[in-house]
């Protein structure tokens, strides 16, 4: 049966470990992501993240803004050690109430983007624990949890500031031990907002089109959380993997169907910018603060970036209802593979 309680004040530890914590596995990590977009929109989609890794003594951090004709990328990284937990370069945080208020302040920086803002939940989290064998590599083992919330505050760009009241905002929170060595296929983190309900999910398959892990949930904004259990999906690839559209069909311990048509031929949102080639984490030392851009105009694209990880900002249809939100996807690089539908 679905949980069906109120989970806005949920057992899951919100705040992120403090400098100097001792006993913590080598690979340890413990970080989050944001997105911001507006509603009816598919620009500017703003998307950032920040991480720390106390074996290696690092807090790192990104922010990659995407519009109708390019993608910034920031990139940040210092030592934990010389920081006080709640930041790192140009960006900074506050926990103001776990699992419900965060404060969320960018200051001046190579990218140009500013920000300052309060994200408040509007649907309770989703949350459990991944577990996965690697063949060859250690286990991965995770706290995970993804929520819907909405913005208030100011987004600047070039100068220009703009109100993003009322903008939706997921997040999605992780600390742990991942370590997802090789053989996927298909990778979805699926995050589509409407007006009453979030629908969210992680969905990983094989090279063989076997599914490897599926976990997620129906988030309503009455506070009911309906597990994921099955997952379907028709999607269309380019010749460069890069999403076009599709359908996913999604379906709750409840017994409840969603299918769902995106639109994802906005543009933008190619995770390598954030450093999603396996920069996490890297010892750069103290203050080290990068920035590039990519144009979007089709010379960039999963095919051509050190990963293919996208997070587009698409729009949803359910049922001719209107959404919007992330559709992060990635089709591995092996050429032996091609995309299969089920459903």
């Amino acid at each position: 049966m679905p949980h069906t309680e109120s989970r806005y004040d949920s057992a899951f530890h919100d705040e992120l470990t403090r400098p100097g914590a001792a006993g913590l596995p080598d690979r340890f990590f413990d970080r989050f992501v944001f997105n911001l977009h507006p509603t009816d929109a598919t620009s500017p989609s703003v998307i950032f993240g920040f991480g720390m890794y106390p074996a290696k003594d690092t807090v790192d951090g990104f922010v990659v803004v995407s519009d109708e004709t390019e993608q910034r990328n920031l990139r940040y990284s210092t030592l934990l050690s010389t920081t006080d937990g709640s930041g790192g370069g140009p960006f900074s945080f506050n926990v103001a109430s776990p699992n419900r208020t965060w404060q969320l302040r960018l200051g001046p920086n190579p990218g140009n983007v500013e920000f300052d803002l309060t994200w408040e939940a509007r649907t309770p989290a989703w949350f459990g624990e991944v577990s996965v064998d690697n063949a060859g590599a250690d286990s991965t083992a995770f706290d995970h949890l993804f929520q819907s919330g909405r913005y208030t505050g100011t987004l600047t760009i070039d100068g220009v500031t703009r109100s993003v009241d009322g903008w939706y905002g997921q997040r999605d929170r992780s600390r742990g031990v991942r370590t997802m060595a090789g053989g996927q296929g298909l990778h979805i983190w699926y995050q589509a907002q409407f007006a009453d309900l979030s629908i969210g999910f992680l969905l990983v398959e094989t090279r063989d089109h076997n599914r490897l892990l599926l976990e997620g949930a129906v988030m309503h904004v009455d506070g009911r959380l309906d597990p994921i259990v099955d997952v379907g999906h028709d999607l269309e690839f380019d010749e460069s993997r890069d999403l076009r559209r599709g359908k996913v069909k999604v379906v709750t311990a409840s017994g409840v169907e969603y299918v769902v048509g995106a639109d994802a031929s906005a543009g933008g949102g190619h995770m390598a910018g954030a450093g999603y080639g396996g920069h996490h984490g890297a010892q750069l030392g103290a203050d080290h603060v990068e920035f590039d851009s990519y144009p979007l105009d089709g010379s960039v694209n999963p095919a051509t970036l050190d990963s293919a990880l996208t997070d587009r900002l698409c729009t949803f249809d359910l049922n001719g209802h209107r959404g919007s939100g992330i559709f992060e996807f990635a089709l591995t690089r092996s050429r032996s593979y091609s995309y299969l539908p089920t459903m």
